[in-house]
């Protein structure tokens, strides 16, 4: 029985996006034939695709791809200078870049001429401070005007950006700090959310963090280090910097990303990745000049600084809220903001839906959603698209190495919840089962080259990660990404989570080894293995744990609890573990390796 499109867009809403506005300019009536088109010709797609974006150069490349080296080793924009920050002050001085609100305040309007302003009284200080171009310079801070415009201070004054989230533990920020040993750290004192005040530079100093700045934002004096300074002593007056231009391979930004090892990969971005972010922003979520694109996110996940280039490369206004996306606070900040492009994980809708809080709201100044970093669920996903009064949501998926998506939605075709419509403009992947052979369901391999794909890693083997042992497609060599897809009969795409041993939990990918580690401390266990389930009315995933039993006076009903304080404390707050299953030994292949796969088919024979 075939699925009826939930929504359909107008012949309206197709003429006035930026996909029919490329397909009119390269002669095409048909959306499948352009996509073709954007893989069968890279360089002119991506060439189109610069100019469409407005990408600032201060040196014309010789070429926009070279694969002289290898597809693994391709060069974009070759022999071009450029500094991407250059490409995200290109609206008049006057136009909104961000809009923001504090928890209870009032909505707040900064131009881009006051943002360019603060990013260059950064650099300054940056400057002053010592730093030299290559340093690298940490970011632990939520998503606030100061925090993006370090960011793109940082990368204007040709320093790397080491972005960790806010809500990670002492331990997880050092093994950040340790993997890229950043000369300084911009901080909080204190995180503040919904009336409470939750530490962030104790955290900071805790993890033996470098030198730090830090944002004051409660009104309680807390005691600095001897080489750290206060926000206000480090900014400068000087509001003129001098841009420095750079190789398009320089590295802009450190980000992590869990594989299936306990330490995280260590990913650089450099200044082509965010023309990838840039190009699906204005291609799947049809981001127009003085639009404004609120996703709820931080820049420690890669959608922290897609959300910066996304919106800014596209002349967009970047909405920024700074309590949780839970409550009416937030929905008042959507309605009041008139956001037109609102990005959601799905573990928000579903809170939205069970406690109706949002429905009061009038958001229909939407024009679409977009939904990432989880599996979503079509009654969620329904709900949400009539929170705007019927507006479609762009399924997105993609990865922190690949700087954007691979699978997505547009607004020029029909939308079905929890289905992706299309791959990516521009990028190609093939599913194959586990014989190699193609498939309708399977795992997913990427056909580079990519703009935006990653070529290095800091503390891997980039090749041994990606490439190593990949089958080849039609002579083609492939690139491992570790995704489970199902093409359905109507030609679109159903996730169906991860192959190999990392999952995804509230949006956040983690290895399973990560959580393992942890468990493995606990008296009453042997050893364990952690997998993700589906619900079974589809959505995020579920942490279900087995372990094997060391004998031990903890009562079996404690064990949970004890589970769900350790990996809240040592890994992450926002992990919720679900169920912990005791078995008597955990299935294994001959190599030795745990059988996860075969554990979530028993868990779901037996719920």
């Amino acid at each position: 029985m075939s699925v009826k499109p939930f929504w359909k867009p107008s012949k309206e809403i197709i003429e006035q996006s930026n996909i029919y506005k490329m397909m009119q300019e390269h002669s095409f009536n048909n959306y499948d034939d352009f996509w073709k088109w954007s893989v069968t010709n890279k360089e002119d797609f991506w060439e189109a695709t610069a100019q469409n974006l407005g990408i600032k150069l201060a040196k014309q490349y010789t070429s926009i791809l070279d694969i002289s080296k290898g597809v693994e080793n391709s060069q974009w924009l070759k022999d071009a200078k450029l500094n991407i920050v250059d490409s995200c002050f290109q609206n008049s001085d006057e136009s909104i870049a961000i809009i923001f609100q504090e928890e209870e305040k009032q909505l707040q309007k900064v131009t881009q001429k006051e943002l360019l302003r603060l990013v260059n009284k950064i650099a300054n200080g940056l400057v002053d401070l010592g730093l030299k171009q290559g340093d690298k310079i940490a970011i632990n801070m939520p998503m606030t005007v100061e925090a993006v415009a370090i960011y793109l201070a940082g990368i204007k004054a040709g320093m790397p950006i080491v972005t960790i989230a806010d809500s990670f533990t002492p331990n997880e920020i050092a093994v950040r700090l340790k993997i890229t040993e950043p000369k300084i750290i911009f901080t909080q004192d204190v995180l503040q959310r919904a009336g409470k005040e939750l530490p962030l530079f104790s955290k900071v100093v805790e993890a033996k963090a470098p030198k730090a700045v830090v944002l004051k934002v409660s009104e309680e004096n807390i005691p600095l280090r001897k080489d750290d300074v206060f926000w206000s002593v480090f900014l400068s007056s000087n509001t003129s910097f001098e841009t420095v231009i750079q190789n398009p391979e320089a590295i802009i930004t450190i980000l992590f990303s869990s594989g299936t090892t306990g330490e995280p990969k260590a990913i650089p971005w450099t200044h082509t990745t965010p023309i990838k972010g840039a190009s699906d922003g204005y291609y799947h979520q049809d981001i127009h000049k003085n639009d404004v694109v609120c996703w709820p996110t931080n820049l420690g996940w890669m959608m922290g600084p897609w959300l910066v280039f996304s919106a800014l490369i596209n002349k967009a206004t970047m909405a920024l809220y700074y309590g949780a996306p839970m409550g009416e606070g937030f929905g008042e900040f959507v309605q009041n903001s008139k956001i037109t492009m609102l990005g959601v994980i799905p573990s928000f809708v579903k809170h939205w839906k069970a406690s109706s809080c949002m429905e009061n709201y009038n958001w229909n100044s939407i024009k679409c959603f977009s939904s990432t970093g989880e599996v979503s669920n079509p009654s969620e996903m329904e709900y949400l698209m009539q929170l705007a009064n019927n507006k479609p949501v762009i399924e997105y998926c993609g990865g922190t190495e690949i700087g954007g998506g691979y699978v997505t939605s547009t607004v020029v075709q029909p939308n079905i919840t929890s289905e992706f419509s299309t791959q990516a403009l521009g990028g190609e992947f093939v599913l194959l089962d586990e014989n190699n052979n193609k498939s309708t369901k399977g795992e997913l391999f990427i056909i580079p080259p990519i703009m935006g794909l990653s070529n290095t890693l800091l503390n891997r083997n980039h090749f041994e990660v990606y490439y190593k042992d990949t089958p080849t497609y039609k002579g083609q060599l492939l690139r491992r990404h570790g995704d489970e897809l199902e093409q359905l009969e109507n030609g679109y795409y159903k996730a169906q989570g991860r192959v190999d041993d990392a999952m995804n939990l509230g949006g956040i990918k983690v290895s399973s080894v990560q959580i393992e580690a942890i468990i493995n401390k606990l008296q009453f266990v042997k050893e364990s293995a952690a997998i993700a389930v589906s619900p079974k009315d589809g959505g995020p995933s579920l942490l279900v744990i087995y372990y094997v039993e060391i004998t031990s006076n903890v009562l079996d009903e404690e064990r949970l609890n004890e589970a769900k304080i350790s990996i809240r404390k040592q890994l992450n707050p926002l992990f919720k573990v679900t169920d912990l299953v005791k078995i008597n030994s955990l299935p294994r292949t001959a190599s030795n390796k745990v059988m996860r796969r075969k554990l979530r088919d028993l868990y779901e024979e037996n719920r």
